[in-house]
């Protein structure tokens, strides 16, 4: 009985599988480390710590600054933001996200063009012609 159960649960495993990884973008494919200069990556972030997890360095804004993306979490020097909600198409994902500060408290729509596996243009809701382009970190 037991060898008749082990075809099915594989096959259920790798229909969940393909069913999971097919689909359009998700924060999945965006996690890491993201800067808007790939040149300053090493300058806007560092690894370490306990579990060695991607940090800001102390000077990162000067070199124009970043966020991370860590599953539901989007991460900037000074905010954390969780996503709430996201929404893909085959070129962007928007994302509304809950921030917190040490003042304050704020959602905030988030939407990320899609250039190449390794480069997004984060567009601004309502401000026509604004935009930062960031590049993935290899950190």
């Amino acid at each position: 009985m037991i060898h008749t159960r082990r075809p099915a649960l594989l096959f259920a495993m790798l229909l969940g599988f393909f069913l999971v990884s097919s689909g359009p973008i998700g924060a999945l494919e965006l996690t890491g480390a993201w800067a808007v200069s790939a040149d300053q990556c090493s300058k806007v972030f560092t690894r370490g710590g306990r579990a060695n997890e991607i940090s800001f360095t102390a000077l990162s804004a000067r070199h124009g600054g970043g966020f991370i993306i860590e599953g539901n979490r989007v991460r900037g020097k000074f905010a954390t933001c969780a996503i709430k909600s996201k929404k893909a198409d085959a070129q962007s994902l928007n994302l509304i996200v809950a921030c917190a500060t040490d003042i304050m408290l704020s959602n905030v729509q988030f939407i990320l063009k899609m250039l190449d596996d390794n480069s997004v243009v984060r567009q601004f809701p309502g401000m026509e012609g604004m935009e930062s382009k960031y590049y993935r970190c290899s950190i």
